[in-house]
């Protein structure tokens, strides 16, 4: 598998990981005052995700300067 496609499932799986920390933080709370871990656990799937998806913004962009550096067609 390319490296893009690892990135890619990555960030959908780490997008699974995140919702699921999200609605467990909820449902802690509803029971009352949670532990800080539980309050703080959607954090590093978030970092991650973010990270992840500006290096998938960032694809389309790369791969047109590439591409245009190829042909000599460079953009001024």
């Amino acid at each position: 598998m390319a490296w893009n496609a690892w990135i890619r499932q990555g960030h959908r799986w780490l997008s699974i990981v995140f919702t699921a920390t999200v609605i467990a933080n909820f449902i802690a709370m509803a029971r009352g005052e949670p532990p800080a871990w539980v309050v703080y656990a959607p954090l590093p799937p978030l970092f991650l995700l973010l990270f992840s998806g500006l290096y998938m913004f960032i694809l389309p962009y790369t791969g047109r300067r590439r591409a245009a550096a190829e042909t000599g067609n460079l953009p001024r």
